[in-house]
């Protein structure tokens, strides 16, 4: 059972459903394709809970605000949920999660983050929020990891003004550089990747960098696209390899929108090698409803919900007691068994077990995807 985004306050909790606040970009400037796949495997998991049975006897509900993207927009939607009583999950941003976390920390309202993956979404530690995606640090970290391996050791970065593309600058600066390796940043608010003009000065910069690597740290599918399509196309830069470690060519669209060069981009995935029993079964009923393979993000969606089911089935709506269970959850995801710990330098309760790959579109068959690398 689903409630469509409304307008804050529109719900009605006459107590006859159980009902989790869902926190989902469904609009520009969002990444729609990516909040669709995390909503895809939000609602699977309620239909799955609500078939055996719901939250004991109850009805699960899911209770829709779409962010947008923008933070300012989940604060307030935070604010919204805490006023019908529910726990919120979702986000797919990683600015957006930070903000919702924020509030939801000040509020005393559990949160469990789906996909976003800044390693402080909260200025202090806190008890209310958990996460399923791993810390920017550990993810980047084993990105660097593959460039090194690959024989990279001149990276650029076009980057964007950002806290998450800061973070993942300095991270694979702060790795790379003790083993000899420099990482130039390329500062794209000072060039339009859509002009011919600029493009050309980008691609002489990472020629004059004799860079090997360029890394997308910017937004999509504009100016990545862009910025792709200028560097595939100049002949300086045949050999370069373009990364994009946030995940852009996951989704379907960065195919269709790129064709042949959309291969060989690697990126960072949280799949395992072989999904559980559970994942398995789950792929094929999200396959089904995307009609499309499904990414790493709609199973972030479904384990989150598999999550708070079993949390709820225990503490029903008690804040307080959720929010002490973060350390005893013990449940089988598609990706594995899922436990929260303190981790060193994370602000929030953390599933430290989260699987990481680095993936690339393959070149002979542009809609299969090969395993690089895994940490």
């Amino acid at each position: 059972m689903t409630t469509q985004p409304s307008p804050p306050g529109a719900e009605r909790t006459d107590g006859s459903s159980v009902q989790i606040g869902a926190l989902v970009p469904l609009t520009r400037p969002g990444w729609v394709e990516a909040g669709q796949h995390l909503l895809a495997g939000l609602e699977l998991a309620v239909r799955e809970v609500n078939d055996a049975g719901g939250i004991v006897g109850r009805p699960l509900e899911l209770v829709v605000r779409d962010t947008a993207a923008d933070p300012q927009r989940a604060a307030a939607a935070v604010d919204d949920l805490a006023r019908l009583g529910v726990t919120v999950a979702g986000e797919y941003h990683s600015v957006v999660a930070r903000s919702a976390a924020a509030r939801a920390d000040a509020l005393g309202l559990p949160f469990l983050c789906s996909s976003a993956v800044l390693d402080a979404p909260t200025e202090q530690p806190t008890q209310w929020v958990a996460r399923l995606s791993p810390p920017q640090s550990r993810g980047w970290q084993v990105y660097a990891d593959y460039l090194l391996t690959a024989g990279h050791s001149r990276i650029a970065v076009a980057a964007q003004p950002s806290v998450y593309w800061a973070a993942g600058t300095r991270i694979l600066r702060d790795h790379l550089a003790p083993r000899g390796s420099t990482v130039t940043e390329l500062d794209m608010s000072a060039f339009d990747a859509t002009a011919i003009c600029d493009a050309t000065a980008v691609c002489d910069e990472l020629v004059d960098n004799r860079a090997t690597a360029l890394l997308l740290l910017v937004g999509h599918p504009e100016p990545a696209v862009s910025i792709v399509k200028s560097v595939r196309r100049d002949q300086r830069l045949a050999e370069i390899m373009i990364g994009a470690p946030a995940g852009q060519p996951e989704f379907a669209e960065w195919a269709t929108l790129l064709g042949d060069d959309s291969a060989a981009v690697p990126f960072l995935r949280y799949l395992p090698e072989r999904l559980t029993p559970v994942g398995v079964r789950v792929e094929t009923a999200l396959r089904e409803q995307l009609a499309a393979a499904p990414s790493f993000v709609a199973f972030e969606g479904y384990d989150t919900v598999t999550v708070l089911a079993d949390l709820l089935r225990s503490n029903g709506a008690d804040r307080a007691r959720t929010a002490e269970s973060w350390p005893r959850v013990a449940v089988e995801g598609t990706r594995g068994q899922i436990r929260f710990s303190r981790v060193p330098g994370i602000s929030v309760w953390q599933w430290a077990g989260t699987p990481i790959q680095v993936v690339d579109r393959d070149p002979a068959e542009p809609d299969s995807f090969r395993i690089l690398h895994a940490g």
